[in-house]
């Protein structure tokens, strides 16, 4: 049995996975548990899946559905890995955030958890105080951002997964059904400080303030529209893309 996987969601990631890859693999050689990497191709149209297979996935999952919460989903369902450590594809894991992961989930004591997050480059001011926001939000609450994501496989299963409802926000709708599986049983939610998570400050070049502030106004103001992949249009579109996969 595998001790741990790393579930990578991914679509039309070709420019940014094989970077998230090597420093997963580099990650995974300094812990002694035995891990296994899984790529989830989700409805791409670019060569993500081929990338995948050519930097060493041991697993390359598709999953038609172009959702995020599916694709996390479909990567848990492909492994008996005891501990599930999710990574987005633009995202750099540093191997003392995975030890620091393991070692919480080993204890006993803790259910899930995350960690903080720093973008990878110079980013505006209003995404770089979305990122201060968010921080000191995950670190008060315990919740953990999408791009670091790690529970127990019990944890995972009992609280139903990722929640294929919505479009965005799955992780705080998990991280709050965790918290309260874990509370029943006297267990904890923990967010690490440091080595932080490095993530790509992209969405800053491929975005303005206004469609922030638009994208978040949507949310906030009619939270139900994160059902609809077309109110969370920030989260599946990319630059140059010639179509989008529908709901």
């Amino acid at each position: 049995m595998t001790s741990f996987a790393i579930i990578i969601p991914a679509y039309n990631e070709e420019t940014y996975l094989a970077a998230a890859m090597t420093a997963v693999r580099e990650a995974m050689k300094e812990v002694e548990l035995i891990g296994e990497l899984i790529v989830v191709n989700n409805n791409s149209s670019d060569g993500t899946a081929e990338v995948a297979r050519s930097e060493g996935a041991d697993q390359v999952v598709f999953e038609p559905h172009n959702q995020i919460a599916r694709a996390r989903n479909a990567g848990a369902a492909a492994t008996d890995a005891e501990y599930l450590v999710f990574v987005d594809a633009d995202t750099c894991l540093n191997v003392e955030t995975l030890r620091t992961a393991l070692s919480f989930l080993q204890s006993g004591s803790v259910a899930a958890g995350g960690a903080r997050m720093e973008v990878d480059q110079e980013v505006s001011v209003m995404v770089g105080f979305l990122v201060a926001s968010w921080n000191r939000t995950a670190a008060f609450f315990k919740y953990a951002a999408g791009s670091f994501f790690f529970c127990r496989r019990d944890v995972f299963q009992e609280c139903g997964g990722f929640d294929e409802t919505v479009y965005a926000g799955e992780e705080v709708w998990f991280a709050r059904r965790i918290k309260k599986w874990a509370r029943a049983r006297e267990m904890t939610f923990e967010v690490i400080s440091d080595p932080p998570i490095v993530t790509s400050g992209r969405k800053s070049d491929w975005y303005s303030n206004f469609d922030f502030i638009r994208q978040l106004a949507v949310i906030f103001l009619i939270p139900w529209s994160t059902r609809s992949k077309r109110f969370c249009s920030m989260w599946y579109s990319r630059p140059g893309d010639s179509s989008e996969s529908q709901p």
